[in-house]
C-alpha cells in the first residue's frame, strides 16, 4: 500500500471517530415537548415546532438537502470569509458552488467588519474558511478539498435543483457598525502563505481534528 493510500486511510479513521463520539451532533433539530422534556432528532416533527441546531455560531440551513448530506452540514459546519476585492476569493466561491457545498459566506468590506474578523478568527485577512472548527487561511484548492473530503462532503454536488445558495451577508450588520478611528485594510490572502496542502502532497498528520 503507497504512503498517500496509508495516509487516506489514517485520516478516514480518525474523522470516523470523531464522527461516532459526537452525540447529538447527529441531530438537526430541538423539540421541546409540552411537558419540558427536550429530544434530539434529525428528522422535523410535523406535530410541533422544532429549533434547527447549529454548531460553531453557524446556522445549519438543512431544509430540502439529501438526509445524508443534512448530517454533514450539521456537523461540520462551513463559514465562508471574503471580501468583494479579493481575487482568490472568487475562485474558492467557485470551488465550493462548483462540488455542491452549503456554506456561510460573511463578507469583510468595512473596518468593522475587519475588526470583528480579528476578533472572531485572530487575522485580518481574507478568504477564510471554516470547516467546522477547523480555519484554512488562503484558497489552495488541494487543502480545502481534503479537509472537506475528510469531513464527509460528497466529492460532487449532491443539492437538489432546488437548492439555492444563500446570498452573502456584511460580518457586521449596517446597523451594529459604529466608528472605527482608522481605516483597517484587509489582506487578500495566496496560496503562497498558507500551510502545505494535507492531500494529495503532503498528507496530514495522522489523527488530526476538525
Amino acid at each position: 500500500m503507497s504512503r498517500y493510500l496509508q495516509s487516506s486511510s489514517l485520516l478516514a479513521t480518525a474523522v470516523g471517530l470523531a464522527l461516532l463520539s459526537a452525540g447529538p451532533a447527529w441531530a438537526l433539530y430541538k423539540v421541546v415537548a409540552p411537558d419540558g422534556r427536550v429530544t434530539y432528532t434529525d428528522r422535523p416533527p410535523t406535530d410541533r415546532p422544532a429549533a434547527t441546531l447549529k454548531t460553531n455560531g453557524t446556522v445549519v440551513q438543512a431544509t430540502g438537502l439529501p438526509f445524508e448530506l443534512q448530517r454533514v452540514v450539521s456537523q461540520y459546519p462551513v463559514t465562508f470569509y471574503s471580501s468583494s476585492k479579493c481575487v482568490p476569493c472568487d475562485g474558492a466561491r467557485q470551488m465550493l458552488q462548483g462540488r455542491g457545498i452549503p456554506y456561510v459566506e460573511k463578507t469583510v468590506d468595512t473596518s468593522e467588519d475587519i475588526l470583528s474578523l480579528q476578533k472572531l478568527e485572530g487575522l485580518q485577512q481574507v478568504p477564510i474558511l471554516k470547516v467546522g472548527s477547523k480555519q484554512l487561511v488562503g484558497f489552495a484548492p488541494a487543502d480545502w478539498g481534503a479537509y472537506l473530503d475528510a469531513a464527509g462532503y460528497p466529492a460532487k454536488s449532491a443539492l437538489p435543483t432546488s437548492y439555492k445558495q444563500a446570498p452573502a451577508t456584511p460580518l457586521v450588520p449596517p446597523d451594529l457598525r459604529a466608528p472605527v478611528p482608522e481605516p483597517l485594510r484587509l489582506q487578500a490572502d495566496t496560496p503562497t502563505n498558507v500551510s502545505p496542502a494535507p492531500n494529495p502532497t503532503p498528507p496530514p498528520p495522522p489523527g488530526f481534528r476538525f
